[in-house]
């Protein structure tokens, strides 16, 4: 890239033709104002002009986070003129929102607030009439307020880059636009995926994932036998809600931390994990020898599985019948560990730690009741876990590491924790079918074909002398792809990992959000790597583990010796397998 001369505050830099004012003024040690750039790549159309500056060649003040650098241009940041645009744009801003800051669940992380102390905002400098305010709490999963939004158009862009869905838009003209599902219906009236990706980018609380902890907390006042699991990516971003550096693991901490919360039992995810492994790769098997529907795509994430019901209702037959882990995980509390500890599943409550707004929604589904009893009883984000620590007053950092429960359902190998990032499912497949083919252990144990942030990855393996194609996906956009290609009779593979969200579940919805602006002390290009430390957190985790494939999990063995019987049993499909049906898209 070539090299251009700019000066900003009078002084001279060579920055990279083609950067914004912003992003090089970056480059130089200046942070201006702002409230859409650097964020996962939704930098808007200034439409906030929280970043205006001073800049030769423009006709007035520009929006530095759109407006391109050239030869010779000097910028002033810190000029009068800039200085005073700037808090007349965030005092705005304010005058038509709900400035209700103690009762937000973004209190704390709230960008808005954050700019507002930057620029001096004052208060109530502007006041009159304000747009009429949409409340949607419909549905489970994801909450909207308008009287929050600032119409910055972040959630517009990330629904529409990652998934390529447009659910949401702005809607109406003028002093009333709001931002919605088209006509601004609820969410439960749209083809949305729940997948919580708006909600990562929300500068201020518009969007929030719809809170359970007051389901929790009536469990446990009632008496009830609470269990909590925890999904693998969760251990991988915990930390950030306590000032830890993006990436750290905090697996034992965060097991205490259960602990001192009051539930009776603390299990890994990562032990269905396996389970789902045994249940896949074997179903998988079957349909290559048997002549079943292929390619073969992973169930595991419920964003994905809400898109293919939406998008691709007539390809269904793909999906692997098998729930997901956490959902596995609760039949099996609610059946062989109630039946072994002597507790009426009636009276037991389990609790998901997941990385995963869809995964509310998930929870409620007809497909996912056993024996009239739902499997999971309340989903909890990452996000929900902290402020559950929080206000119990634990200092998080201080508690010193413990192990998960492990009687019966709590041992897990480095297969299933590695399901929380894109290939992970895949890799974990792989190194079962190849031991369920061949009788002996790949050589080397990870699959490094499968791994990466590429949107598609693909390979091929000779299992037992059965060669096997796989492709790996991560957002919508990218599972379109491959899906197409299924519709249109092109697809080359056997078997297909699909994520719902950009990175796989270390990327979740319900994860800790990733602000640099809150995280002072991590690297500079941390939003470029934020996924990659959290999924090098999984896969050092699955490095340190003794047993690294699903079938040598002693439990998991005894769990189909004493009770399934063997993968894909009768048993098993009663409890560990799930349905589909064909929703329609609004239009």
């Amino acid at each position: 890239m070539a090299l251009i001369n700019i000066k900003i505050e009078g002084i001279p830099y060579q920055v990279e033709d083609g950067l914004t004012i912003l992003e090089a003024a970056r480059k130089c040690g200046y942070e201006i104002p702002s409230l859409c750039a650097f964020n996962h790549g939704e930098c808007n159309r200034g439409s906030c002009r929280v970043c205006l500056v001073e800049a030769t060649g423009a006709r007035g003040l520009v929006a530095s986070c759109v407006y391109p650098v050239n030869e010779g241009m000097e910028i002033s940041i810190s000029s009068p003129r800039a200085v005073a645009a700037r808090r007349t744009s965030v005092e705005l801003l304010l005058s038509n929102h709900a400035l209700q800051c103690q009762q937000c669940d973004k209190n704390g992380r709230c960008e808005l607030l954050h700019v507002a102390q930057l620029v001096g905002a004052r208060e109530n400098m502007f006041e009159g009439s304000r747009t009429p305010v949409t409340v949607d709490t419909c549905n489970p999963s994801i909450v909207r307020d308008t009287s929050k939004c600032i119409l910055c158009g972040r959630c517009v862009m990330r629904c529409s880059n990652a998934h390529g869905n447009g659910v949401l838009g702005f809607e109406n003209r003028g002093f009333k636009t709001v931002v919605g599902p088209a006509e601004n219906r609820n969410f439960n009236d749209s083809p949305c995926i729940m997948c919580g990706q708006c909600i990562s980018v929300c500068p201020t609380g518009a969007l929030m994932e719809k809170s359970e902890i007051e389901l929790v907390d009536d469990a446990m006042r009632a008496g009830k036998y609470v269990i909590v699991q925890t999904a693998p990516a969760v251990r991988a971003a915990l930390g950030e809600e306590f000032g830890m550096k993006i990436g750290t693991p905090v697996t034992g901490k965060m097991v205490a931390a259960l602990r001192r919360l009051g539930f009776k039992k603390v299990f890994d995810t990562n032990y269905a994990a396996d389970l789902t492994i045994m249940e896949e790769a074997t179903e998988l098997l079957g349909r290559i020898k048997n002549g079943g529907v292929l390619p073969m795509i992973t169930s595991c994430s419920p964003g994905w599985v809400n898109y293919a019901e939406y998008y691709y209702g007539d390809q269904l037959d793909h999906l692997s019948t098998c729930k997901s882990p956490h959902e596995m995980m609760g039949a099996i509390l609610k059946s062989y560990y109630a039946e072994k500890i002597g507790v009426d599943p009636k009276d037991m409550f389990v609790v998901s730690i997941m990385p995963c707004t869809a995964k509310k929604y998930e929870k409620n589904r007809d497909a996912l009741i056993t024996g009239g009893l739902k499997d999971v009883d309340a989903v909890l984000t990452t996000r929900e876990l902290g402020r559950m620590i929080r206000r119990s007053g634990i200092q998080f950092a201080k508690l010193a590491d413990e192990e998960f429960d492990m009687d019966l359902v709590g041992e897990y190998t480095g297969a299933g924790v590695i399901f929380g990032v894109t290939g992970g499912v895949m890799e974990a497949a792989l190194r079962t079918a190849y031991f369920v083919l061949t009788g002996k252990e790949h050589e080397k144990v990870v699959f490094e074909q499968v791994r990466g942030f590429e949107g598609i990855k693909e390979a091929s393996f000779d299992l037992a002398g059965q060669t096997v194609n796989i492709a790996v996906a991560h957002g919508m956009k990218n599972a379109k792809v491959l899906m197409d290609q299924i519709r249109e009779g092109n697809s080359k593979y056997q078997f297909i990992e699909i994520m719902g969200c950009p990175g796989g579940c270390v990327n979740g919805g319900g994860q800790p959000y990733v602000r640099e602006c809150f995280l002072p002390n991590e690297d500079v290009d941390i939003m470029d790597t934020y996924i990659q430390k959290r999924a090098n957190a999984l896969y050092s985790e699955d490095d340190r583990q003794k047993l690294r494939q699903s079938h040598n999990n002693p439990q998991i063995k005894a769990l189909y010796d004493e009770f399934l019987g063997e993968p894909n049993s009768h048993k098993a499909h009663e409890l560990l397998h799930t349905s589909y049906a064909e929703r329609v898209p609004f239009n």
